[in-house]
């Protein structure tokens, strides 16, 4: 049985989805095995991985850190520093990269998986955030599903799809659904005096910092709508969000003869990373069950874009194409960072953003090297404004 293990190179293993996947392989040890685990410093917590897993490579930042865990497990392929994370997918032996990495840093990773022809199960919604129609481009009419979405709402869009060829031709709208954050309800004037504490504080979803706070402000819900526009080709004009504060609908695929299919399920990741590595095929997964009367009512609006700009701006990047969309994503990262330590204000962030995307002239995205510049340069510029 072992010979038919699928092999798992799991990217980010520490943070919240990789420990997730690893419960995955924990329950269903006779169908997967971990080929690689990568982590950025937690030590204690990768080496307990890699005892449990017996992976064939690793990778850690920090030179340090990978003397450590050298000592430690001396028949172990180690990788680190710059251009490390790029190496251990282009050499580690699997078949599915899980990118759970946050950040434009897991660009690289998923072109280098897909180049190598593997398949990508991906949380990393920078990638195709920064470089959808590069990746679209490498993937090309080969697809068979070589990218298969992690995201809980890109899961569930997935599930509503028909298999049939041609479905493309009956779908009439694609609705992501989104809590709205814990910000919802609280009028705009209110908005300058929320501190990061405040915005860390998410009302359903158990995240990293990052994406809590791109929750918080509906920039983790406009990214998403550039990652269905690539996943599922499909134009802007087809896309929705509404604001579902229970988290219970996921998404909606809305059909031409009215019909309209959503996929329910309790707000929990293990669902849609065990579904991406098992795809086609559903696995077994125990505990708590929806139960309707419980949740008693379902609620959903519309998402107010002048108290949420970023989404808006998010969106308006991935129509405009190119360049901009790498902008907006370098911009926003390098805006959370400044909040999260309080050098700007809740609101400083969709202004920033705002600022970049209005500053930068969009190029032809179609190479690794032109989105990377677009990234470092639009970081460059921000950082250079509040330096100290």
């Amino acid at each position: 049985m072992v010979n038919n293990h699928t092999k798992i190179l799991i990217l980010g293993s520490t943070g919240s989805i990789g420990k997730s996947a690893c419960n995955c392989v924990r329950r269903f040890k006779y169908r997967f095995s971990v080929a690689g685990l990568t982590a950025g410093s937690n030590v204690d917590l990768l080496t307990g991985q890699i005892r449990e897993f017996s992976p064939a490579s690793i990778y850690i930042t920090g030179s340090q850190n990978a003397d450590l865990i050298k000592d430690r497990f001396k028949n172990l392929s180690v990788y680190s520093g710059d251009g490390g994370l790029e190496q251990i997918v282009n050499e580690a032996d699997y078949d599915i990269l899980l990118n759970a990495l946050v950040g434009a840093v897991g660009f690289r990773p998923t072109v280098a998986a897909l180049k190598r022809g593997k398949r990508v199960a991906l949380a990393n919604k920078e990638s195709l955030v920064i470089g959808g129609d590069y990746i679209r481009a490498i993937i090309g009419q080969d697809n068979e599903r070589r990218l298969l979405p992690v995201d809980s709402e890109h899961s569930a869009i997935l599930q509503c799809l028909p298999s049939s060829p041609g479905h493309h031709n009956t779908i009439e709208s694609i609705i992501l659904t989104a809590s709205g954050g814990p910000f919802r309800s609280l009028p705009k004037d209110k908005f300058a005096s929320i501190t990061p504490e405040q915005a860390l504080n998410h009302p359903t979803w158990s995240m990293g910092k990052k994406i809590t706070i791109d929750s918080s402000t509906l920039m983790n819900k406009g990214f998403e709508v550039i990652e269905a526009h690539h996943l599922f080709a499909t134009p802007y004009d087809k896309l929705r969000v509404c604001v579902h504060p229970q988290s219970i609908v996921h998404s909606m695929v809305e059909f031409h003869d009215g019909a309209v299919l959503a996929q329910l399920g309790l707000p929990d990741m293990e669902l849609p990373i065990q579904y991406a590595l098992s795809w086609p095929n559903r696995l077994p997964i125990p505990g708590k069950r929806l139960n309707l009367p419980d949740i008693k009512s379902l609620d959903f609006s519309d998402p107010d874009m002048d108290r949420f700009p970023c989404m808006r701006l998010c969106i308006d990047a991935g129509k405009t194409g190119g360049t901009a969309p790498a902008a907006v994503n370098a911009a926003n990262e390098v805006a959370v960072d400044l909040f999260l330590n309080k050098r700007i204000g809740y609101t400083g962030i969709s202004e920033i953003v705002e600022s970049a995307l209005n500053e930068h002239t969009p190029l032809k995205a179609d190479s690794v090297e032109v989105i990377e510049d677009a990234d470092r340069e639009t970081r460059k510029k921000i950082l250079n404004k509040y330096r100290s």
